[in-house]
């Protein structure tokens, strides 16, 4: 997911490193050796693809060209031209002016940014040895380039006179408010901290790079390493045989020919857990879920979870704030710790409540079948399944003939955003992927104008991490006049050859979500970089995606992707009834494995400094118990360890999930209010929010398009907490 750019936050972003900026390494100086070699970095760089614009339709990669040794000299050299460019600027002799600074400075980095696009994503969808070894190399490097811009005094002087005279510098609405964002950001990265405290920054930015890609490079080992090893196929019982012949080809490519290898997600439930009907097998899978991370191998992040609280607490008072939280959330939305607490610490007692009495239901058909056992966090799902079974007379294995892949993205998501917005969809397979699962399609505007490319990687494997995410390789930009190159990711299972990816509809909704995000990142057009498709807050950045999953279960779209993929019959009314009733059917886990992640992370977040817990596992239980949401059947959806959002561009946001709910929630009920599926209401979403990027006010944008402030009502409704 993306969140708010500053200068050079989203090379950051792309690069999987920590927002925060770094020390700076210092330069060697050239000696009358390096002419030597000369000659031979220029053909290096002839033969670079990143070093020239790639000439391939809307500049996107050349990933045919482009090999893993090209990123760290790109990189480099990316870096060294930026900051030529910077002092170029912080140097002018002439008086600031709009053009010669503020533009100026969103001109910048062309060649680092082309090249962090590609590398940040590869470093997460397709990721390798030598690319982890170039992201922990770049870690510090590209915090010390993001300092030396953020916190020179001379470049901050002349956005500081700018800012000081905005009013007076007849600029309309979006520039003024480029000054503005300038000006915040270079404050909130320390530009007015003397030169000793700028030096201490420096040095915690500096570690706290370093430390966040080890944890992410941790994360995704130890999701590998922890699989679960089967020996005896009968202990697979209830799994699809689709899932039991793609557990036999995991545990021979890992050299265990003759077993079954259940592979993890990065959530602490595990899909298998739905199907198995071998209670010892699920709670083993459970366990090495929740343990990951924490078992003292190579691979644990209890130390670093507790280091970079420690240096986000130290820096916040730095900076002149009571925690990390506080720095955040002054930025976001929400605006106050009390507003995001008062949110999550309503919700809790409901969701609770909610799932106390789902496991009731659950617990009374263990004790009919005379199991014996209080049911666990292992048996949840399997549960549940049945439970819902018994409400609404069908479970999730008779949903999934109806949801092919491409149905579900030609006929479905695509058709959806036809329909909506008259977009038209061409695939493009003379285009250059990283990996031959990825296709690329061009997309088309209603009138027939080209809008941008967009690329779908929607199958798991041990180079990619876990979950869904959109990026974008080309923004869009008013400046130069390129149209957007975005990427969707999910992590769906791959059949075995020549069958049929059949999804469940968590997933559905999973892709109808990130292509919410593409369309924000499509849809753009604003004059800046800056502010580019979801150049929004944290706390905002959600809500156009979860609007888009209303499309996933609108009747006239369901009908026209759900169809058998044998017979191409489409799926039964009597079946699209039971779906639609059984919407809110497990509510209370689903809203409790959340807010206890969220609660979570602020309660590390809100940590003082001097104050913060070195004890991970017993800081994360005593959070848990002190928020009401240490019911152990429903463990947080993220553990500290394996919490990557905490570790990135969501640390106190993963609230943003539910805050950007809010606002979705209203949103469904405005589209149903007007009439649902029209090219006009899809026409009216565009153009006030959805193509404005940050150009306004997120919370503007909001009321441009509803016509007032929200509301929590229709949330509550959804979630099946209103007690009314």
């Amino acid at each position: 997911m993306s969140a708010r750019k500053t200068l050079a936050a989203a090379v950051a972003l792309a690069l999987g490193l920590s927002l925060a900026a770094c020390s700076r390494d210092e330069a060697t100086p050239a000696t009358a050796g390096d002419a030597a070699t000369a000659a031979g970095a220029d053909a290096a760089e002839t033969a670079n693809p990143f070093f020239t614009v790639s000439s391939l339709p809307y500049q996107a990669p050349a990933f045919d060209k482009i090999k893993d040794e090209h990123y760290a000299p790109a990189l480099t050299k990316g870096m060294e031209e930026q900051r030529a460019e910077i002092d170029a600027i912080a140097n002018n002799a002439e008086p600031a002016t709009f053009e010669n600074t503020i533009v100026a400075m969103e001109k910048t980095g062309a060649l680092l940014n082309r090249t962090a696009a590609v590398f940040g994503n590869l470093a997460g969808a397709h990721t390798n040895p030598q690319i982890q070894a170039v992201q922990a190399e770049m870690a510090p490097k590209f915090a010390a380039h993001q300092d030396a811009i953020l916190l020179d005094g001379k470049l901050f002087a002349r956005v500081k006179s700018l800012y000081e005279q905005r009013d007076a510098l007849g600029l309309d609405d979006q520039d003024k408010r480029l000054v503005e964002r300038y000006y915040i950001d270079f404050v909130r990265a320390g530009a007015n901290l003397s030169d000793a405290d700028k030096e201490t920054l420096k040095a915690m930015n500096a570690e706290l790079a370093s430390l966040a890609t080890t944890f992410s490079q941790n994360v995704l080992k130890e999701v590998n390493a922890s699989g679960v090893l089967v020996e005896d196929v009968a202990e697979l019982d209830g799994l699809p045989a689709e899932a039991i012949t793609a557990a036999a080809e995991a545990a021979k490519a890992a050299g265990q020919e003759g077993k079954w290898l259940i592979a993890l997600q990065n959530t602490s439930g595990q899909p298998p857990l739905t199907n198995l009907t071998n209670r010892a097998l699920r709670q083993r899978i459970m366990e090495a879920s929740l343990v990951r991370g924490a078992r003292g191998n190579e691979f644990d992040n209890q130390a670093i979870v507790a280091k970079v609280a420690q240096l986000r607490a130290e820096r916040a008072k730095l900076l002149g704030y009571e925690n990390h939280a506080h720095y955040i959330l002054e930025d976001e939305t929400a605006g106050t710790i009390a507003a995001v607490n008062k949110l999550l610490s309503d919700l809790a007692p409901a969701a609770v409540a909610n799932a106390r009495k789902e496991a009731a239901d659950m617990q009374a058909i263990i004790d009919a079948e005379g199991g014996g056992f209080q049911l666990g966090a292992a048996d949840w799902a399997f549960y549940a399944e049945k439970v819902r079974q018994q409400k609404y007379a069908f479970d999730e294995s008779q949903l999934r003939p109806y949801f092919e892949i491409n149905s579900v993205l030609e006929n479905g998501v695509f058709y959806a955003a036809n329909q909506l917005y008259g977009l038209t969809f061409q695939e493009r397979k003379d285009l250059p992927v990283y990996h031959p699962d990825v296709r690329v399609w061009e997309v088309f505007d209603a009138d027939g104008s080209a809008l941008g490319l967009f690329y779908g990687d929607f199958y798991a494997r041990a180079s990619k991490r876990g979950g869904a995410w959109m990026n974008a390789y080309v923004p869009q930009n008013g400046l130069t006049g390129t149209k957007p190159v975005v990427a969707n990711h999910q992590n769906i299972p791959k059949p075995s050859e020549g069958q049929p990816t059949l999804m469940t509809f968590d997933e559905v909704t999973t892709m109808f979500h990130e292509f919410g995000h593409a369309l924000h990142g499509l849809f753009s057009n604003v004059k800046y970089p800056q502010f580019a498709g979801t150049s929004v807050p944290r706390d905002f950045v959600e809500y156009p995606s979860q609007v888009n999953e209303m499309w996933a279960t609108w009747p006239s779209i369901l009908a026209n992707y759900a169809k058998h993929h044998e017979t191409g019959e489409p799926i039964p009314q009597e079946l699209l009834d039971k779906v639609m009733a059984a919407e809110q059917f497990g509510q209370g886990h689903a809203t409790t494995e959340y807010l206890a992640a969220a609660m979570l992370d602020q309660a590390i977040h809100q940590q003082s400094a001097g104050k913060v817990s070195t004890d991970t596992l017993g800081f994360e239980a005593q959070a848990l118990k002190a928020a009401g949401l240490d019911y152990a059947p429903v463990p947080p959806r993220y553990r500290s360890t394996y919490f990557s959002h905490i570790m990135g561009g969501y640390s106190a946001g993963y609230y943003a999930y539910l805050w950007s709910e809010v606002l979705d929630a209203e949103s469904v009920e405005w589209f149903k209010e007007n009439g649902g599926l029209t090219r006009e209401n899809g026409d009216h979403f565009r153009r006030t929010l959805l193509s404005q990027g940050g150009s306004k006010d997120a919370m503007q944008l909001f009321r441009d398009f509803r016509g007032r402030d929200p509301e929590v009502g229709p949330l509550l409704v959804r979630r099946g907490l209103d007690t009314k």
